[in-house]
């Protein structure tokens, strides 16, 4: 079963017809299906003087493309000039401005993206449709191995349709899209985009690009590289967090023993947030068979990162203190392909698969490696796409997953494990104009088994099966035209991840000794959502409410630390980190997101356009305290000016303060950020040449993201000043 879809992959090979080719933004020939992918690429995309959200963004993630204004879940496409503006060395960081979207922001390298609260298992993170095989969401400290620098485009689908891609993709997925394998026959031959930026708070310098070249009428060859390289990042303050410095000073003042560091000068320090500093370079092939009616392409990445994690100060006598360096290598190789059946009851075949070899070392101070992290991961999809009947249109597939995932050092916190997942599921449409309706079911089987070395005894060993069945249904109606409401249901179950079944130890990255429970239940949840869209000539406005009811809902909390001392190796009973175990309890979820923008004017060529978006997300677990690391509420205001030529943007993005934490956090005081850009087409009808300068958190203030593990200790950056070039021909 293991290998199942990649030999359904080869046999999609052997069908596909040799024809001519499908289609390229920038080309006069035939549109290639529009499930292919993206419009146009981020730097080729039309020049637009009002390029104010329209709704007509091709959403590609949910399996069934459709407009931007008739998915019935929220949504978010970042691409073009968005994208570019929003560029960071994260994804975390470079969605953290968009709606519904926060960010676990454990320093600039790691930092991975919070959807509606919902952070871990409970988000996927795809790269153009398969998960990143990596162990990000394992822990906070752990990259995404996704490059920024090459994504074309990043969609965030959030609601029902998400579950589609798994059942952890409760809170929504997030699609990086990138041209690796081809998916349309450059016009010209060849095709060439390149990016390279540089920001002032990291001494961060990084460039990008991708080629493709036509070999024939139906071949197309790419190759594509990344550098990043940044110092200690810049911030705009204290490094410790007021109530951090408190306790430093007062570990200061009283009685220390020689193995304690220094507390006064934790406290003192400021402006640069010390072992942030990173490198990362990326390089990528890929070949792609284009024909009239399906193509197929296969490509090769490597990524290979070396990266700090920001210090977690000691404040106290007696805890450890540490500054651990990441050394993260993946090699990973992909295929898709899309066969036209030439029509009766399906329309299309698609297929699509990856397979990694990731690891990454966790460096002492000294260089050694303290623990080492293997993981061997493959993926894939089979779909089959109905032919679109009187309205009624739809989806079904396959998914497989499996990993090998082992922890080995002096703070290994999980046994060698296994787990398999296979998927199967259905999507159904049914589109009657101003009703649609839409109804999706899934399917999921887990295996999961720990198998620790002989003689390990803090470890459980052996194995557990869940059988989880998630489904939704939604259906919207045209007010008027343009305007269209929403409901969905969703009923979604949960089998629990291998470090929420079987972790047991301390853990450097995160300064915590993890527990987890081999006897947990599926986590099951109830979710309403209700979504408006609004899209007008000079008005847009999108808006989602949502309301999330769990049952045998995981956290991890803080709990005494005599509980870990108990689960220890016997021979190590001494346990000097906080104590986190996992729990199951009932949890109750709400909040909602919205955006809208509005055309102010127009003067002489330029559009004037202003923005605004706000989001707020409130969890508690019942009868214990509120979820912690949850966003606080917080609103964005933008006015921007656009040309064919020219842009200029001023926003202002104000985070309230969070004071509604578990037993174990402590409250994160509001702050209130400034930016603004400039972006430049310097050649006349030229869209492939463009600078952007960009000055972010104008006011240099002192910032700091509540849902860090690390956000009394690590702020976010300081003054910013970027400078961006895009290149194509």
């Amino acid at each position: 079963m293991r290998h199942a879809l990649l030999l359904s992959a080869a046999s999609l090979a052997l069908a596909l017809p040799a024809a001519a080719r499908a289609a390229d933004p920038d080309t006069t020939k035939p549109a290639a299906p529009a499930t292919a992918a993206p419009s146009a690429p981020a730097d080729a995309e039309p020049a637009d003087q009002d390029r104010r959200k329209t709704g007509e963004e091709i959403v590609v993630t949910g399996i069934l493309p459709q407009s931007e204004k008739d998915v019935l879940s929220g949504t978010t496409v970042l691409s073009g000039e968005d994208l570019t503006r929003n560029l960071r060395p994260s994804i975390g960081e470079t969605l953290a401005r968009q709606p519904g979207v926060s960010a676990t922001s454990f320093g600039p390298s790691a930092s991975r993206p919070i959807l509606r609260g919902f952070q871990g298992e409970r988000i996927r993170v795809l790269s153009d449709g398969i998960g990143s095989i990596d162990v990000s969401n394992t822990s906070v400290d752990h990259a995404v191995i996704i490059d920024p620098l090459l994504a074309e485009r990043i969609e965030v689908v959030r609601g029902p349709s998400a579950l589609l891609y798994g059942s952890s993709a409760v809170g929504g997925v997030v699609n990086v899209i990138d041209s690796r394998i081809p998916r349309a026959i450059p016009a010209d031959g060849y095709r060439v985009n390149s990016i390279a930026s540089y920001g002032s708070a990291a001494n961060e310098r990084s460039i990008g690009a991708a080629g493709d070249v036509a070999v024939g009428d139906k071949i197309v060859l790419h190759a594509d590289g990344s550098y990043l390289k940044s110092g200690d990042l810049r911030i705009g303050g204290n490094v410790l967090s007021s109530s951090a410095r408190a306790a430093a000073l007062a570990a200061a003042a009283g009685p220390t023993t020689e193995d304690d560091p220094d507390f006064a000068a934790s406290a003192a320090l400021k402006d640069k947030l010390p072992n942030s500093a990173a490198k990362t370079w990326t390089a990528g092939f890929g070949a792609a068979l284009i024909t009239d009616t399906g193509n197929l392409g296969i490509s090769y990445s490597h990524y290979d990162s070396l990266y700090g994690v920001p210090i977690r100060y000691a404040t106290e006598s007696g805890q450890e203190q540490e500054g651990p360096r990441l050394s993260v290598l993946q090699n990973r190789v992909d295929l898709r392909g899309e066969v036209e059946t030439g029509g009766g009851f399906l329309d299309k075949i698609r297929v699509r698969a990856g397979y990694a070899n990731y690891r990454h070392f966790e460096l002492e101070e000294d260089g050694a490696v303290g623990t080492a992290f293997y993981n061997k991961g493959i993926e894939s999809r089979l779909e089959l796409l109905q032919a679109s009947r009187g309205g009624w249109s739809g989806a079904s597939g396959v998914q497989y997953f499996h990993r090998d995932f082992d922890v080995e050092g002096d703070e290994a916190f999980l046994p060698k494990n296994k787990t398999s997942q296979l998927g199967l599921f259905t999507l159904q449409q049914l589109d009657l104009g101003a009703l649609r309706a839409e109804a999706g079911l899934r399917y999921e089987r887990s295996d999961l088994e720990a198998s620790p070395v002989d003689g390990d005894l803090r470890f459980f060993s052996g194995k557990r099966q869940f059988d989880a069945v998630s489904g939704s249904a939604g259906v919207s109606y045209a007010l008027a035209d343009g305007v269209r409401i929403g409901v969905n249901l969703s009923r979604t179950e949960r089998a629990p991840s291998g470090e929420e079944l079987f972790a047991r130890g301390g853990h450097a990255g995160t300064q915590s000794w993890e527990l987890g429970n081999p006897d947990f239940k599926l986590e099951k949840s109830w979710g309403l959502e209700g979504t408006l869209h609004i899209h007008q000539d000079r008005f847009s406005f999108d808006a989602s409410a949502y309301y999330n009811w769990f049952s045998n809902y995981i956290s991890d909390n803080q709990v005494d630390s005599s509980i870990c001392q108990l689960a220890a190796d016997p021979s190590e009973r001494e346990v000097d980190l906080p104590c986190f175990q996992y729990q199951q309890a009932d949890a109750r979820y709400y909040g909602f997101e919205a955006d809208a923008s509005f055309k102010l004017a127009q003067v002489g060529q330029y559009a004037i356009n202003i923005d605004a978006l706000g989001d707020y997300v409130h969890a508690t677990i019942v009868d214990v305290s509120p979820v912690p690391r949850i966003p606080p509420a917080r609103v964005l205001g933008g006015i921007e000016a656009q040309s064919d030529r020219v842009s200029a943007r001023a926003e202002v993005e104000h985070v309230f303060a969070q004071d509604r934490i578990a037993p174990f956090e402590t409250t994160t005081d509001a702050y209130t950020m400034v930016n603004a850009s400039i972006g430049f087409k310097p050649i006349s009808g030229n869209d492939k040449v463009s600078l952007l300068l960009s000055a972010n958190n104008l006011f240099d203030v002192e910032a700091r993201r509540h849902t860090s593990f690390l956000k009394d200790f690590a702020p976010l950056a300081g003054r910013d000043l970027r400078a961006t070039l895009r290149f194509g021909f």
